[in-house]
Parts: C-alpha cells; structure tokens; sequence
C-alpha cells in the first residue's frame, strides 16, 4: 500500500510539475491567439499555442521542456513576437504589443531579469563611452580622451560584475557575447574609429556555442554586421561591402546545416530589400556551392516562383494577337518604357483608374501601356478597348485563373508594373498616383 501511495504521489507530480509563461498586453489590444516556438539556428521550432484573453496569455511547458531561446508570437503578419529565455523556471512579463522589444519588462525568471538588468545598465554606459569619441572626433582635446579612459574603465568593471553575477547560469553565455568591443585608446579618425568595430565585432561571439546557435542573437548580429555596419550610398561601393562582409559571416558558421539557413535568411532579407541581383549572386556563389544533400529543393523553387516579377527581374514573355499581328513582349520595340496593367471591366476600381490613366497618357511619349485585360469572356472587353486608342491590348481569358495573371502573382486589379526598353521591372506602383510620379520622372 505505501509503494501503491508512492507511485500515486509521484504520478500526481509528474502532472503538476509544469512550467508556465506569462504574458500581459498593455494595452491589450485585439490579438486573440500566442504562439510559442523554440529557437533552433536560424528556424522557429513549433511548440505549443494559446487563446489572449483582455491581452493576456499562459502557455505551460513539461517539466522536461528544453532550456534555451523562445519566442512568442502573436500577430499573423509582420513583426509581433517576444523573446526569452527559458532556464526550468517559469517566466513572466509585460510589454507593450505595438512596439515589443522596447518595452518588455520581466516579472518572473532570474535569467531574464538580469540579462535585461545588464543590457540597460551596459547600453546606458556604452552610450557615454560612443558620445566621448564622438566628441573626441569631432574636436579632439586631451581632457575627452583621459575621460574615454575612465569611462572604458568603468565598462570592463561592469562586464566582469555581470559575469560573476551570471556564473553558471544560461545567460552568462549572452552575456559574454554582448560584450561590445571599444578601442582600448580612443580613436583619432572616422575611419580608425569604424575599422576597429568592423574588425572586431565577432571577437566575443563563439559561433560554436550551442546556446548561442540556438537563439537568435547569432542571427540577429548576423543582420548587424552585414546590413547596417557595412553600408555606403555608393551603389558600386555598396555591393562589394556586402560581399565582403558575407563572405566574413559564412567563414564564421562552423557547420554546413548553419550555413544553410544563414545563406537562406540572407537571400531572403535581400528580396525584402528588393536587392534581386545580389539575392542572386549569393543563391549562385553560396547556396548553390554546399553539400546537394544540405540544399533545400523547396527553398530554391520557392525564391525562384516569390522573385520571378520583382523589381530587376526580366518580365515574362506575354504573347498577342493585334490587329492581325502578333506581338511578343520580349521583342516588342516601340517605346522607351513600358507601362503593364492588368485590370478587368468587371472591376469597380479599374472602370475609375484606367480612363485616368489613359487621360495622362496621351501627353507622353516615352511610354507605352500594355492593357492585360483578365476577364471570363471578351464581350465588354471589346467595347472598353476601342475607348483607349494607341494603348496595346491583351485578351487573359479565365480571369484569375488565366496563367499569365497567375505567373505574375496578381491579386487585385488594377496592377501596375513599369517595364524599361529591355522589359526589365523598373517600378511596382502600388497607386495610380505613384505610377503617375514614375512615368513623369521617366520621361
């Protein structure tokens, strides 16, 4: 009977024992549902999800749930997540869901309060140490060098605090990779000043460190160091800094799996900054240079189909019929540039637009437009067409479902694309009165 009490006791345990993550909206806005996931590399492992009641959401982890990085997320569509640590305690914060980052504070969780606790205190003393060789640069007097000196002093002490105080915990592990490199002599020029950060900006980041690896901050340096310390307005000069700076952080990953998902994240912060010829250059020169076996099959197809009608992308072919003459996209040669709108007679908003844009038209004469017409049969599409003289006139049967619509992604009408002589994607106008400034500053 007492082994009979003992398992009861234990199972009863094993049930209970639970670890919960807390969160508060303020204000709480109208999200209805948390999703946590587990940080692994440059991947967002699934873990379990929730309903936000009045901004407020508990999700509960195993007793065996996995120490490391996660991350809660909550909006469907751009960025609306939280990140923390979980170490076996429970977690527990606030924030404010429109501008996360900046305003979460932790209730609950000894990790995560003094990681928080060291990055303000830190940042507040990094800042003061950047002000002083910011001023030194800009007018170099003895008294702000000696105070530099003092300041760094000041900031190696509190890195060493932090790290006896995070000894033997998951953070201390952040911590150590927080750790912003400063010139051990202020600088004397901009240009000393950037090359020793851009030099040094790895030299606290193991990229061997499981913790690390499976979390975003080796990630989110990632995205530091090659978008924003390496940056010029010099198109020629931009490109080789990205190069150079690519080819630094893909040194750094230690294993092929890594590389994979940094190349795949890279590419992909490169289409949303509508960067399509270096996205391509890294797809070519990196992804396609590892193992076959570590390659994503699904990632390549997916790039292709998302990138085939971005901006500096070649247009795909469109062929027509025209007055008894066929035409060819590719081929076509009677304009400088090239407006193609897809639109429909049976669309509310194309019956207001396309008169307005034929109206501005008339005057110009370095572009030409390329009704692409998306209906499910021709009869109104006959009569419309004649009310627009001089315009090319494509027929896309089966509406959305034509192919030509479909292979350039098009969601709603009117769609504007403007094309140069060489039918290359210049411009992707989201209004008709963004296309009109496009046109005007073309001619």
């Amino acid at each position: 009977m007492k082994k009979l009490f003992l398992l009861l006791a234990l199972v009863s345990f094993s049930l209970q024992a639970q670890y919960k993550i807390s969160g508060e909206m303020n204000p709480a806005g109208k999200y209805t549902w948390a999703i946590l996931y587990k940080i692994e590399g440059a991947r967002q492992v699934f873990v379990k999800s929730g309903k936000i009641a009045d901004g407020k959401f508990s999700l509960e982890l195993p007793i065996n749930a996995k120490p490391g990085a996660y991350r809660v997320n909550y909006k469907t569509e751009g960025n609306g997540f939280v990140d923390f640590l979980f170490n076996k305690e429970d977690v527990a914060f606030t924030f404010d869901p429109e501008k996360a980052e900046k305003t979460i504070r932790f209730s609950k969780s000894t990790e995560n309060k003094l990681y928080q606790e060291y990055i303000h205190t830190v940042s507040t003393q990094q800042f003061k140490t950047d002000s002083l060789q910011i001023a030194y640069l800009k007018n170099p007097l003895a008294k702000t060098a000696s105070l530099y000196e003092t300041q760094l002093a000041k900031i190696t002490a509190l890195q060493k605090q932090y790290l006896a105080k995070s000894e033997g915990k998951m953070v201390y592990d952040f911590i150590k990779a927080t750790n912003r490199y400063n010139n051990p002599v202020i600088a004397k020029d901009p240009q000393e000043y950037l090359k020793s950060i851009n030099n040094h900006f790895f030299d606290t980041i193991d990229f061997n460190n499981q913790t690390l690896y499976n979390s975003a901050f080796l990630v989110d340096r990632i995205i530091d160091y090659v978008f924003y310390m390496n940056y010029s307005d010099d198109p020629t000069k931009q490109r080789e800094l990205y190069d150079t700076a690519v080819k630094r952080v893909l040194e750094k990953a230690k294993t092929q799996t890594f590389k994979k998902d940094i190349i795949e994240y890279l590419i992909t912060q490169f289409v949303n900054a509508s960067n399509i010829d270096f996205a391509d250059y890294v797809l070519n020169s990196y992804y396609k240079k590892l193992p076959a076996n570590i390659q994503s099959t699904e990632f390549t197809v997916n790039y292709l189909e998302k990138t085939v009608v971005a901006v500096g992308r070649i247009a795909p072919e469109i062929s027509w019929s025209e007055n008894g003459k066929n035409y060819k996209l590719s081929t076509i040669n009677d304009a400088s540039n090239y407006v193609l709108v897809f639109w429909s007679t049976g669309c509310g908003h194309c019956l207001r637009e396309i008169p307005q844009l034929y109206a501005f038209t008339k005057d110009i004469k370095k572009s030409k437009v390329i009704a692409f017409a998306m209906e499910n049969n021709d009869k109104e599409w006959k009569k419309m067409k004649q009310t627009f003289v001089g315009w090319h006139h494509v027929l896309g049967l089966k509406k959305w479902e034509n192919p030509i619509a479909r292979t350039y992604q098009i969601y709603a009408t009117p769609t504007y694309i403007v094309l140069d002589k060489n039918k290359k994607i210049i411009a992707k106008p989201n209004t008709l009165e963004e296309l009109k400034k496009v046109i005007t500053y073309l001619e």
